[in-house]
């Protein structure tokens, strides 16, 4: 344990000890003194802190120093009731501020006793209290704002961390003066009672049994009684008054001294008209010395501020210290220039109005929520999508790379509206365009053909709605890029949480993280969330001792999701519509599986390949007449064959297996590929 550490406890132990066994009275002093000089500390340090958080133990502090005072009140009434006598720092004190006139000091004290209450005391804890509320209200709408920045590239992640632990160390700071400002105001309640103690119970006890007069008994406990009030006043205004400053502090370029000459002496003219009426208020009653001396002050207070504000300021150029030097001509400073982020969002100069929040653009808040729906629907984290002007695009061109490489790319306008047609055009006026997010026919058109649009059977977005859905659907279809082996342990750990025994059992034996990883960007590249880890992982347990082939290893992890796909596909009637492959096609896909040391894969002459996937075609198209999701169903063993036949061909096609499909749901075959 430190010395500071003890000498606070030490501290707290010393309070406890006044409030029990009775002290002398040096030491009285000795303590009275120390309580001055604590108060004195605080408002000097609260004035000087830039904000509030630079002085977050006030609060407990303030309990402290309450606390001591109060002992302090109860080791000094004991002090002047048994014993007439209190110590030479409050016999000083009374004596001072009586000036032989016991009545006179009994004012001013009452009179610091209103201040502190009334005005003080009474200011600050409303404003602790107003401020508490107002700093939880505005948690939410600053944490969108932290995420805005960050999706924007304004901050990293590590400045995004520092902003939201500020957002919260405000929160819990304005709460907790919002209940130690009432620590303060009993503590000027329980002074005002102990003075009339003291007053009251002196008299008795000088008169009766101390045999005093009552002028005596007066004079002699008055004396005391205001002493020990003024020596507990005090440093309780200075307390309170801290205090006030502390929770009154706005944002600011500095100290309260800094800001005070600064702000208040801005406008040097202001200080001429100041001048000139103080000086004619010397042609009344009013001595002219007087007001000419402060007029001549401000006079020159003004002439001078204005010399100042006229005078051109030079700065020499700073000159670069031998350690920025260094770094810049380090090889990481090289090296920061290659970095690659992993989502780029780019538009063109006319596209700027809809990321600028000056301009009423949301984009930012848009990504932001993006970002936690693909968190909840893919169960992956989604990184950062840098957001950017390219004065190399066209002014309504956009363009979204995934690792540096454009993946998806369009065109908005933003006075426009694209209306997409539910079926047979009816000849509405528009720019010929297409949807971006899945090709579908699409018109853009005015704001006068909103309404006729709608009422027409019309499907009518906003370009920022167009947008949003168009990143979301390129970002879904990117998955399985954006997981590397470093989001891939990120999941691992957070699994590990709540499964440390299923996660030690994975990995790093059988399975390292790069294992994993292909897994889990296997089973995103077909659309299957990886939300469930627990169920993967139980997989991979049980069949990665067997097998450590990733392929076989991600098939297995969706037999085990069956439900969870059979859900993603099935209707509201716990209906799958299906094509099934036929005996015949599978025997020859699984003929001419190849088996070698790093994995099987598929070997199928051109020919028949052809066949195979014109015969699929066919059967997909008549399926996607009635608007069904074409889906292609055949045994677990050729599963992966037939979609690795598609990917090039029919990506959109989707591919089960009779195990992926929960045994409750009804499936119906709605065709069947076959070969002659």
């Amino acid at each position: 344990m430190s010395a500071r550490d003890l000498s606070v406890l030490i501290g707290v132990i010393l309070i406890i000890v006044m409030l029990v066994i009775p002290l002398p009275g040096w030491l009285l002093s000795f303590f009275i003194l120390i309580n001055i000089t604590l108060a004195l500390i605080v408002i000097l340090v609260s004035m000087n802190m830039d904000e509030a958080l630079q002085f977050a133990v006030f609060p407990t502090l303030l309990l402290l120093l309450t606390l001591f005072r109060l002992g302090l009140n109860v080791s000094t009434t004991r002090s002047i009731l048994s014993e007439a006598e209190a110590g030479g720092v409050i016999a000083t004190f009374g004596t001072f501020v009586i000036g032989g006139n016991p009545l006179v000091g009994f004012v001013v004290f009452v009179i610091l006793v209103i201040i502190q209450f009334l005005v003080i005391t009474k200011g600050a804890e409303r404003v602790s209290e107003v401020a508490a509320r107002f700093t939880l209200d505005a948690m939410p709408g600053k944490q969108m704002s932290i995420d805005a920045d960050l999706n924007a590239g304004m901050i990293n992640e590590h400045q995004a961390k520092e902003r939201r632990a500020k957002i919260e160390n405000e929160a819990d700071f304005y709460g907790a003066m919002d209940g130690a400002s009432k620590f303060v105001k009993g503590d000027a309640i329980a002074g005002i009672i102990i003075v009339l103690i003291n007053i009251i119970f002196g008299l008795i006890i000088g008169m009766v049994q101390m045999g005093m007069s009552f002028s005596e008994a007066i004079d002699t406990y008055m004396r005391l009684t205001v002493g020990d009030g003024l020596v507990s006043q005090i440093p309780a205004l200075l307390i309170s008054t801290a205090t006030g400053i502390v929770v009154t502090r706005v944002a600011s370029e500095g100290n309260l001294s800094s800001d005070v000459t600064s702000q208040l002496l801005r406008y040097p003219k202001l200080l001429y008209i100041a001048a000139a009426t103080i000086f004619l208020l010397g042609l009344t009653p009013i001595p002219i010395f007087l007001t000419s001396l402060i007029a001549a002050v401000l006079a020159f207070g003004g002439y001078w501020l204005s010399r100042q504000d006229h005078e051109p300021e030079f700065e020499e150029p700073e000159e670069m210290d031998e350690a920025e030097s260094d770094q810049m001509k380090s090889p990481e400073s090289v090296v920061n220039l290659i970095s690659m982020d992993p989502i780029e969002f780019e538009f063109g100069y006319a596209l700027i109005p809809i990321a600028d929040t000056n301009q009423g653009g949301d984009l930012l808040d848009r990504i932001v929520m993006i970002r936690r729906q693909l968190a909840i629907e893919l169960g992956i984290v989604i990184p950062v999508v840098r957001i950017r002007d390219n004065i190399q695009l066209n002014p309504n061109e956009y363009r979204l790379k995934v690792k540096g490489n454009v993946v998806a790319q369009g065109e908005l306008l933003l006075d426009h509206y694209l209306a997409m047609s539910p079926g047979d055009d009816d000849g509405m006026d528009g720019i010929e365009t297409q949807e971006p997010a899945f090709g579908l026919p699409a018109k853009w058109i005015t704001d006068d053909q909103k309404d006729e649009a709608e009422l027409s059977g019309y499907t009518v977005v906003d370009p920022p709605s167009v947008v949003s859905t168009h990143i979301t659907e390129v970002i879904k279809q990117q998955a399985h890029a954006l997981l590397g082996r470093q989001e891939t342990q990120q999941l691992i750990d957070h699994l590990k949480e709540s499964y440390p025994i299923l996660v030690e059992e994975v990995t790093p034996d059988p399975l390292r993280v790069g294992d994993v990883q292909k897994v889990l960007a296997k089973l995103l590249r077909e659309n299957v969330s990886v939300k469930n880890l627990p169920v993967i992982f139980e997989t991979l347990a049980d069949f990665a001792k067997m097998t450590n082939d990733t392929e076989l290893l991600a098939e297995y992890a969706r037999q085990s999701l069956s439900a969870q796909i059979t859900n993603q596909y099935k209707k509201d009637n716990q209906l799958v519509k299906v094509i099934t492959v036929s005996g015949k096609v599978e025997k020859i896909i699984a003929d001419h599986i190849q088996q070698t040391e790093h994995g099987s894969y598929l070997a199928l002459d051109p020919e028949s390949q052809q066949t195979i996937i014109s015969a699929i075609a066919e059967q997909v198209e008549q399926m996607s007449l009635q608007e069904e999701t074409a889906i292609l169903l055949c045994s677990p063993a050729v599963r992966m064959y037939v979609k690795q036949l598609l990917d090039r061909f029919l990506p959109q096609v989707v591919v089960l297996s009779y195990n992926e499909l929960d045994p409750t749901v009804e499936v119906q075959s709605v065709g069947v590929v076959n070969v002659a």
